[in-house]
């Protein structure tokens, strides 16, 4: 019996979310009007696709940065994470070597920045937005949220971010500003563009989630155990890191989305019932 009825509120749950009506709101621009429009190049990348449940109040926001090696890529909203009652919201922005860092991170911020902002006005809840990515696009998620100096820009406390759940991101500074440089990939380098210089104890809680570490990118999978080796030590009580054995950098995506919107699910009601006590 007890059995039956798991299935009938799956099945129920299931039914409500194929119901639900999502609206798609495509090349919204996230710099404000003040922006120099003879940038062309960043009138073109700078924008944001937003998919939200139509007629919903206070749901949670995905913020999905795609990867590419921060030279390729385009925004994106993820198939696995449509249709599950959250908005998405997928993040152009400028490439290497048309621009430089930290142009690209800064644009991060400013989508960020936009969401905070702007999702009331769709009916989303702004203390319950979500940062993820996968690789370069992990990457600067992660930058954002550990570097408070992007988002206070804009007035913002990153710490307000409700949690930061990146795929593969580089914990050390990203191998395609070290090739701006002229320092190879193999040559490791953790500086102002390095989330591990970053780390604090009053960071949004941090789900890590890397491929396999004999499979992965390079040294990903113990870059992100040295990320979470040292959030501990400085006092971070909820950094935690999946390795998922037997997927390579790319192939991680797939399974990683079941433990982001599960993620999602955990905090936003650990968020809304603090904010009913």
């Amino acid at each position: 019996m007890k059995r039956l009825l798991l299935l009938f509120l799956f099945l129920g749950t299931l039914t409500l979310h194929a119901q639900q009506t999502y609206i798609t709101e495509k090349d919204l621009p996230y710099y404000s009007n003040t922006t120099d429009k003879k940038d062309a190049y960043q009138n073109a990348q700078c924008r944001l696709d937003l998919y939200y449940p139509k007629g919903v109040k206070n749901y949670s926001t995905i913020i999905w940065f795609h990867g590419g090696g921060i030279t390729g890529g385009s925004k994106e909203i993820p198939k696995a994470l449509m249709d599950k009652g959250y908005a998405v919201i997928g993040v152009g922005y400028r490439l290497s070597p048309k621009v430089k860092a930290p142009v690209y991170i800064e644009d991060a911020a400013a989508a960020i920045a936009w969401a905070f902002q702007h999702i009331s006005e769709y009916g989303g809840n702004p203390d319950l937005l979500f940062v993820s990515g996968h690789s370069a696009g992990g990457y600067l998620g992660m930058m954002v949220t550990l570097d408070k100096k992007y988002l206070s820009k804009y007035n913002i406390d990153a710490n307000r971010i409700a949690g930061l759940i990146p795929f593969s991101g580089q914990a050390i500074t990203h191998f395609t500003i070290r090739q701006e440089r002229g320092i190879k990939e193999t040559q490791p380098q953790i500086d102002e563009y390095a989330p591990l210089f970053f780390v604090r104890a009053d960071a949004p809680p941090m789900l890590l989630i890397t491929g396999d570490r004999e499979m992965e990118l390079f040294g990903r999978y113990e870059e992100n155990a040295y990320l979470l080796r040292m959030m501990k030590l400085v006092g971070h009580k909820r950094t935690r890191l999946y390795e998922l054995q037997g997927f390579d950098h790319g192939g991680m995506a797939q399974p990683a989305f079941p433990l982001l919107l599960k993620e999602v699910a955990s905090l936003t009601k650990e968020i809304t019932t603090a904010k009913k006590g």
